[in-house]
């Protein structure tokens, strides 16, 4: 009989399933779902930069794409899932109590913020992790953000945890422990959901919680407690041991079977991020960088440990053994804004539709970012004196700042919506450079890039502009959805279909449906663009505009 896994995708805004032939990689069947509560913008704060997002979307998200995704198969496809594993955004940590139950689920907690999953681009923590990187340079002992490219950031475990603890007393005082997203869902899945017994991803905790195996794990109670006495004894309540992912958490559930229709045999495996995810499922090579793009970036490079030789990597989010593919050193970077950017620039020119029928509003946004960049694709590379900076999120790599602000720069009454909107692009794909000029500068090398996420399916006129700007070929992985893809490469492996997850790679993968390569005409013409645009980042990031 044929086996079939299950690759679970958390996204920003959804979650989706993905239903995978184990032996031929083949994808048979899918499904979305758009959190509900998040969709309407509930518990968030643009304006505060408050991103939060309530337990239930991801529990019933995951209940109806699975069972939608088994209602489009034969009953006997049905029957031979044997695997499943999950992915998440990163950092999305939650305060839970003894029993692992994040507070948000309790009825006290219901509809306080504090008590939901922090989502990865929440930026209510600049302060705290302002204080988390002085602290790490000055108090005399280990500099713990070594590993994470020598800065810490507000979108990351420890900042999101202090900043809660600091302003919000009821869920202080309820706070046993605190778990990532990436570890819940299996918890959840498995029943295994005590805080000191659940297994932890060795992905979320070292990109995103200083874990190193160096130091045995966290930081020190010492270090933690000089930044703020709040994190005293936390450390404790918390994890030492790591796993990679593709390892088995666990069965699934009796309750958790009987919802959605599948064995109570199904093996469960370990989860990490998204983006890392996606990479495997997008067949990442060493020294590639492999691009997930969507509302942000995430751009990861594998490498083996023996080559790297425990260099240390400045700038970047972070160099974690086994964070993408276990055995190699797993290095990641990415934007903190990128489709969002787009995103930002259709809602601002569309707010007077905020007065318009809600279908009849997204009818005519979409078709207006169609056409903006229709209109900016025409436009000549270097033919209008706008630069704009794409920090709209703040900066994530090179050096993650999340103090600093997007710009613009150049404009004339004779400025015109596409002329903005190719800027925007532009700042975006100069961000990417930016990045790869990174990972090369600290002796890193960069062979390709594999594109992956819904900028790289959608925008040929955005992936062009890359390529020539980065000048090197990017080739599009063919999947649809890589990230679940890759959770489905996982799963395999946690079940023993494959020695490793490079074979299942091997035998799984999509392969590429496209490869963008640089116009070197365009690509001598944006030399003096990104020059400009390098400039104007130090202007900014020096005068504290």
């Amino acid at each position: 009989m044929q086996k079939y896994v299950i690759g679970l995708d958390y996204g920003s805004d959804s979650v989706r399933a993905l239903l995978v032939n184990a032996a031929t990689g083949k994808e048979e069947a899918t499904s979305v779902h758009h959190y509900t509560r998040w969709k309407k913008r509930e518990y968030c704060d643009a304006g505060r930069n408050q991103f939060r997002q309530h337990p239930l979307d991801y529990l019933e998200g995951m209940e109806i794409t699975i069972k939608r995704v088994l209602e489009k198969v034969p009953a006997e496809v049905a029957s031979n899932v044997i695997a499943i594993a999950a992915d998440t955004t990163g950092s999305t940590p939650v305060a839970v109590d003894h029993n692992g139950t994040p507070l948000a689920l309790l009825p006290e907690f219901k509809d306080n913020p504090n008590a939901m999953f922090i989502l990865w681009k929440d930026h209510t923590a600049i302060a705290e992790a302002d204080e988390i990187n002085a602290h790490a340079k000055n108090w005399g002992g280990e500099d713990y953000t070594k590993y994470s490219g020598g800065t810490y950031s507000s979108e990351w475990f420890w900042s999101k945890i202090l900043h809660i603890l600091r302003n919000d007393k009821q869920v202080r005082e309820a706070a046993f422990s605190w778990v990532e997203h990436s570890d819940w869902i299996p918890a959840v899945l498995t029943g295994n959901t005590e805080p000191l017994t659940m297994l932890r991803s060795r992905c979320a905790a070292g990109h995103k919680a200083m874990w190193h195996a160096s130091w045995n794990g966290l930081p020190s109670e010492k270090f933690l407690k000089g930044v703020d006495q709040l994190l005293s004894g936390l450390r404790s309540r918390l994890f030492e041991a790591t796993e990679t992912a593709g390892k088995s958490a666990g069965t699934l559930t009796p309750e958790w079977a009987e919802k959605l229709g599948l064995s109570t045999d199904v093996i469960i495996s370990t989860g990490a991020i998204g983006c890392h995810f996606g990479a495997v499922g997008g067949q990442i090579e060493p020294y590639f960088i492999s691009k997930i793009m969507g509302t942000s970036t995430c751009d990861v490079i594998v490498a083996p440990n023996s080559e790297m030789n425990d260099q240390l990597i400045h700038g970047i989010c972070g160099q974690v053994d086994g964070s993408i593919v276990p055995g190699m050193l797993g290095m990641e970077a990415g934007q903190s804004a990128f489709g969002d950017i787009y995103a930002w620039f259709k809602r601002l020119l569309g707010w007077p539709l905020e007065y318009f029928d809600a279908a009849d509003k997204e009818k005519i946004l979409d078709k207006m970012l169609s056409a903006l960049e229709k209109e900016a694709s025409k436009i000549d590379i270097g033919q209008t004196d706008i630069l704009a900076l794409d920090w709209l999120n703040g900066r994530r790599t090179p050096n993650a700042n999340q103090n600093l602000k997007g710009a613009l720069f150049g404009l004339t009454l004779g400025s015109s919506a596409p002329m903005i909107y190719r800027a925007l692009v532009e700042s975006t794909v100069f961000g990417a450079a930016a990045i790869a000029d990174c990972f090369k500068n600290e002796g890193v090398p960069v062979k390709g890039i594999i594109a992956l996420g819904g900028v790289a399916k959608k925008s040929p006129f955005i992936m062009q502009m890359c390529a020539d700007v980065l000048d090197m070929p990017i080739k599009v992985v063919k999947s649809e959805q890589a990230c679940a893809l890759g959770g489905a490469m996982f799963a395999a492996t946690a079940a023993g279909l494959y020695k490793n997850v490079e074979d299942a790679m091997q035998a799984m993968g999509s392969g590429f449906e496209k490869v963008y390569n640089p116009i070197p005409e365009n690509t001598a013409k944006y030399t003096d663009h990104y020059a400009s645009y390098k400039q104007h980042t130090q202007i900014v990031e020096n005068e504290n505009l």
